[in-house]
């Protein structure tokens, strides 16, 4: 009998696993040392504010810009809206925004708002330019000179050698036949003398009884800028008691007045008949050549 037991065999036995080749040792087996499974990381947020902004301020910009005197708030909007495009499509580029085309407009819609703006200040400039130089040129012309008596005045309007008329005309007494009113801006009105005429079969304005009267109006433009003749109106009152004396028309020679513009260095003369009482002496003739001009009266003898 022996005591010698013959040792088992590595190989064979059932935890030869825990060193060898078996799975879930220290080999690719799932569960024990194997490599770990690979995550994913988490995708960031497109930043696409500023391109939103930009489109947004640009299209207000752009309807500012077309309202006037809101040129200020165009100009305004549309720098601020063409800034965050710029930085907006950087955002593109570096792959943090993915609104390039919102970003590109805004930007477009920024410049196009700034265009507006510079020619809304220019419109408001030159219509308030235009508004003050036509009110300098008003007041510069509402009052007339003093009127020139006779037609043998000097150049600047004053008679020659009779200084006396010309005080009295200063003073607003009427003018004689032949004078010359003489305003500031050197348009020259001179009346003629009143004569008697037999009125037209088809005259307008005679009364039966009463004697019709022609005289002659000269408009003289001796200034630099042409004269509207719009505004030119004439009447007449006759005898002590100033009665009003009516105009005649007929069509041909009395009624047809001032019409168009007298240019610089031109003159346009006008015929002129007043129906009045026969016993009146004198004919009281007013002219005012327009709205921004004072009236001028002459004292005609019948």
């Amino acid at each position: 009998m022996s005591d010698f037991t013959q040792q088992p065999q590595h190989g064979n036995q059932p935890g030869a696993g825990q060193y060898g080749g078996a799975p879930g040792a220290y080999g690719g087996g799932p569960g024990q040392f194997g490599a770990a499974p690979a995550y994913e990381q988490p995708s960031r947020p497109a930043r696409n504010g500023l391109g939103t902004a930009a489109l947004i301020l640009g299209i207000i910009g752009t309807l500012a810009g077309v309202i006037p005197l809101m040129f200020w708030l165009a100009g305004l909007l549309g720098l601020i809206a063409l800034v965050l495009g710029l930085a907006g499509r950087g955002r593109v580029k570096r792959g943090e925004a993915v609104n390039k085309g919102v970003t590109t407009a805004g930007a477009i819609l920024g410049l196009v708002a700034m265009i507006l703006s510079v020619v809304g200040a220019v419109l408001l400039y030159k219509v308030v330019d235009d508004a003050v130089n036509e009110a300098v040129k008003s007041t510069s012309s509402t009052a007339p000179k003093d009127p020139a008596a006779g037609s043998g005045g000097t150049a600047s309007g004053k008679p020659a050698g009779d200084a006396e008329a010309t005080e009295e005309a200063a003073k607003g007494k009427p003018l004689a036949a032949g004078d010359t009113s003489i305003y500031d801006d050197d348009l020259q009105v001179t009346v003629s003398a009143a004569t008697s005429v037999k009125p037209g079969e088809f005259a307008i304005g005679h009364t039966e009884g009463n004697k019709v009267h022609e005289l002659t109006i000269t408009v003289e433009n001796a200034g630099k800028e042409k004269f509207s003749t719009d505004g030119l109106t004439v009447s007449a009152r006759a005898g002590a008691d100033g009665v009003a004396a009516e105009e005649i028309f007929d069509g041909e020679t009395y009624g047809e007045g001032f019409t168009g513009s007298i240019l610089p260095g031109k003159k346009a003369t006008v015929k002129y008949a007043f129906d009045a009482p026969a016993d009146a002496k004198s004919l009281t003739v007013e002219v005012s050549p327009g709205f921004d001009y004072d009236a001028t009266h002459w004292d005609l003898k019948l």
